[in-house]
């Protein structure tokens, strides 16, 4: 703001790295109020912000609590936790003892100190979690504080910046979304090297089993065909060769309800012999996909995948089984033993791209966008390719920030803190482009400071 008087005032609860205040701060607003648990982040929040943050919005017990501690303020932002609504979790919601019970903390401060607007963030699973209830529930319960509600999903690559990563954004009023209208991304061509730094310096080496494990995947990139058509479905190296029951029941079920002696003629992962082996020995030669107990069916997708895996291999197991003996997959984890290959069309060297190491696989991305960064662990950061910036290394967490919009703040010094940090931030331009319309009122004028009473609403 340049020393410009402040237009509005916020508070960023749930705060993290400060993704909200960087947006609203851009927009004339004045950060009055923070909440972070995080005893790294709190200190960080008070170090680019001068807001020293409230460490825990459970100890603001009651309505007098509330009123005493958090300051009166035009706007409310929220990045509620995730977790409790995630696809990646166990997607408790609101029954997640204590996580999903936060958003009722969010409701109890709009209820007391009435702010004009708020915005709201969470992951887009939200929208669909228990057959959309949950979504009703938030919905209801914003309404019934006398907020007008609306919900969009956005991405930053839709704003130009280079990642992938939808989330929900919740926003609301107490004037009414008459004269709301959600930003209408241009969606343009974006290219990960505008937030690169290729003088940058590796921050953590990557493992040997990962740069193996990327070798052997160039290496099955050079023997197919080039006349083959690459799968767009995940390749699950460890059903090459296997031959064990999957349409009518798992190997557990079968174990459960036959004994491992109804496998013999099978055989489990790349083709190991399952015959006159114990039910412990056939569970280490059979994928992790295929041995959960509580599996008694396997679901249509994984029975198309484990179909489709199958019927690639013995279509081309010509090519395939001298890359088998060569690199033994079976010796890596099998999150490195699945490949997913995003760049149908585009020339077959992994170095050329982005890549990620997830449960479900290494996955290979074109340069256009990253992927969406998310809070697990710093082997989920996207590794940049040998070609792309010259040695194949991790993303660095200045670059990370990068993707998230956060400019020069100072971030943890902690690589792995924070990457987590990262992965859980708010996009700050696209928190940005959301509440420049949101902050109008219905007139076309900005939200002020001094707002007037709001003792009926």
């Amino acid at each position: 703001m340049s020393g410009e008087a402040a237009t509005f005032r916020f508070v960023d609860l749930f705060a993290g790295l400060g993704g909200f205040h960087v947006a609203l701060k851009k927009l004339g607003g004045e950060g009055v109020f923070a909440a972070e648990w995080d005893t790294t982040l709190n200190a960080l929040y008070e170090a680019n912000f001068g807001i020293k943050p409230w460490a825990d919005v459970n100890d603001l017990k009651d309505d007098a609590t509330i009123s005493r501690e958090v300051p009166d303020h035009e706007v409310l932002t929220a990045g509620f936790p995730c977790q409790p609504f995630s696809k990646a979790g166990e997607q408790l919601g609101f029954s997640h003892t204590l996580q999903g019970q936060l958003f009722f903390k969010v409701l109890a401060i709009l209820r007391e100190k009435r702010p004009r607007r708020f915005i709201l963030e969470n992951v887009p699973n939200i929208l669909r979690h228990q057959n959309g209830e949950t979504l009703a529930t938030i919905r209801e319960q914003l309404e019934d504080l006398g907020y007008t509600v609306d919900v969009h999903k956005f991405s930053p690559h839709e704003f130009g910046v280079p990642q992938i990563r939808e989330r929900a954004y919740f926003v609301g009023s107490l004037d009414g979304l008459d004269g709301f209208e959600w930003p209408s991304p241009a969606r343009p061509n974006t290219d990960i090297s505008s937030v690169l730094d290729r003088e940058a310096k590796p921050t953590r080496a990557i493992s040997t089993q990962t740069l193996r494990a990327i070798d052997m995947w160039d290496d099955f990139l050079q023997r197919a065909p080039e006349s083959l058509k690459l799968p767009s479905f995940p390749i699950w190296a460890m059903e090459f060769g296997a031959t064990y029951p999957y349409e009518d029941a798992t190997p557990p079920a079968i174990w459960k309800e036959l004994g491992p002696r109804d496998l013999d003629l099978s055989l489990g992962s790349f083709g190991f012999e399952l015959k006159g082996l114990s039910e412990p020995e056939q569970f280490d030669l059979l994928p992790s996909h295929a041995r959960r107990p509580a599996d008694l069916i396997f679901p249509r997708w994984k029975q198309a995948f484990i179909r489709q895996n199958r019927e690639f291999y013995w279509a081309n197991q010509r090519w395939i089984d001298p890359w088998l003996e060569q690199w033994q997959p079976w010796k890596l984890p099998s999150s490195l033993q699945k490949f997913e290959w995003n760049v149908q069309g585009g020339e077959r060297r992994i170095d050329k791209y982005v890549l990620q190491l997830r449960a479900s696989g290494l996955r290979v991305k074109r340069t256009t966008t990253a992927p969406s960064l998310i809070a697990m662990t710093h082997t989920q950061v996207p590794v940049l390719g040998k070609d792309v910036v010259g040695v194949r290394r991790y993303m660095t967490p200045t670059e990370c920030a990068a993707l998230q919009s956060l400019g020069a703040i100072a971030l943890p010094s902690c690589d792995l803190r924070a990457y987590k940090a990262l992965g859980n931030a708010v996009n700050a331009d696209v928190v940005r482009a959301i509440a420049e319309p949101l902050l109008k009122r219905p007139d076309g004028t900005m939200i002020a400071l001094e707002q007037e009473a709001c003792d009926a609403a």
